[in-house]
């Protein structure tokens, strides 16, 4: 039963420290619309999506109102594209009329994004979906509400250099289509490695082939609670600090699974995971980076801060899977500089690098995400910068990304305004020396020894 102290604590939790549902994602398959008929293909998403997620954001107000718990955001996550418009598809520019009819669909229904416009290469791309990535820059240009995944490569699949190749020209592409922004486009993109089917926070999110017709998956945050109950153990020993953490998460993820659980009721789609991931923003107070210096660093990046991160994300998901019946997604901690008024602080002191931000990614929950680099970069640099994250996924079985933002006409120094969750970021410095000889090599980098489990 529930106790007056933990309704108060809530309420305190949700009033001064910045608790929230950071999303309902509701994923919805489109293999029932495919058909080799363009126009009729994208008649058929339109209808599917309207017609599930109809009543997607009234039912989050309603819950919100109800029981007084703010969700940020309602999404909508689909089949990868790269899937959907096989058939129909003859070249890019008929991808970018999926993305329109996508981004009109979620405009519709209300919601804040709609992922899935996607392509699973890890191993190979067929035409169809080497077509889908080269649209992307038009497609994410052309529309607002449309994010864009690729998975480049596998633990039990290796590396597909070949599309990493062409995803370092993708993501300069984009930057330039949408320079009139600060390359806003390329914080709709995102590339993986070991990219989950259930994951709902943008700009990663697709509804996985294995997935049910429609799911709702729900995203917890809370950085601000965990930053905030620390302050009282101060000084303490670890043991003290990871049994504060791992009940401040069972107590944040259970507000999460009570959401899930009444949107899975009054929407009658099942209940699909909740995403344990501590998700910060720009707010003050709701920092990942703030809870490491409460760990007691002086700004996160300095010596220590992969241990702390590590320390953070495992007594996060040992607290939060008690309190859910199905965790998944990506789960643990984010680190997105822009979206971190901590670690944008950090970059802006000298304490956090790109290469230790790389470190900091075998220990997190994803990877180098949002991070703003000098528009000049070249294409094979960011190629070589994302294949040394998928080498972390890859090899230590994780799901590991990339979210870099090569902001046209800018150096460092200089920032990015992206607004809203968003937020800004310091433009930070890019080891220049070429890897292109190396990311001009075709094919793919092998699975690691240790994949072969059968």
């Amino acid at each position: 039963m529930i106790n007056i102290f933990e309704v108060n604590e809530t309420n305190e939790m949700i009033e001064k420290e910045n608790l929230d549902v950071r999303t309902i994602t509701l994923g919805i398959s489109l293999i029932d619309c495919i058909t080799d008929d363009l126009e009729k293909l994208t008649c058929n998403i339109y209808e599917k999506i309207t017609t599930t997620a109809r009543d997607l954001v009234a039912v989050g107000k309603d819950i919100e109102k109800e029981f007084g718990i703010p969700i940020v955001n309602k999404r909508i996550s689909v089949t990868p594209i790269g899937l959907i418009g096989a058939s129909a598809c003859k070249s890019p520019d008929d991808f970018v009329r999926i993305a329109k009819t996508l981004d009109e669909a979620a405009a519709k229904v209300g919601v804040n994004f709609i992922g899935g416009y996607s392509a699973l290469v890890a191993k190979g791309m067929t035409k169809a979906e080497e077509m889908l990535i080269r649209s992307i820059p038009k497609a994410l240009s052309s529309t607002r509400l449309v994010c864009s995944s690729v998975n480049l490569g596998s633990t039990r699949t290796g590396i597909n250099m070949d599309a990493v190749r062409l995803m370092g020209q993708i993501i300069c592409d984009t930057a330039e289509a949408t320079k009139e922004s600060d390359s806003l486009g390329c914080a709709k993109l995102v590339v993986f490695c070991n990219a989950p089917d259930d994951n709902p926070f943008m700009a990663g999110a697709f509804h996985g082939v294995t997935e049910a017709d429609a799911i709702i998956n729900v995203g917890v945050s809370g950085p601000g609670v965990v930053n905030t109950v620390l302050k009282k153990v101060r000084g303490e020993s670890f043991e003290v600090l990871c049994e504060t953490i791992k009940k401040t998460a069972f107590k944040v993820t259970r507000v999460g699974q009570l959401v899930a659980g009444e949107a899975s009721k009054r929407l009658n789609i099942p209940f699909g995971i909740v995403d344990l991931s501590l998700a910060p923003t720009p707010a003050i107070g709701d920092s990942v980076a703030d809870i490491l210096c409460e760990i007691g660093l002086e700004h996160a990046g300095a010596p220590g801060t992969t241990a702390a991160l590590a320390l953070l994300n495992d007594q996060v998901k040992k607290g939060g899977v008690m309190a859910s019946s199905y965790v998944g997604g990506l789960s643990g901690a984010f680190i997105p500089v822009s979206e971190d008024q901590g670690m944008i602080d950090a970059v802006e002191a000298g304490s956090l690098t790109l290469e230790k931000l790389e470190a900091m990614t075998c220990v997190c929950s994803v990877g180098l995400d949002m991070i703003a680099i000098p528009g000049d970069t070249s294409a094979s640099t960011i190629s070589g910068i994302i294949a040394d994250e998928m080498a972390i996924g890859m090899v230590n079985q994780k799901t590991t990304a990339v979210r870099l933002i090569p902001v046209i006409g800018k150096g460092v120094g200089e920032k990015a305004e992206f607004g809203g969750l968003l937020g800004y970021a310091p433009i930070m410095p890019v080891n220049r020396y070429s890897c292109e000889d190396f990311i001009n090599r075709k094919g793919r980098i092998p699975a690691p020894i240790h994949s072969f489990k059968n």
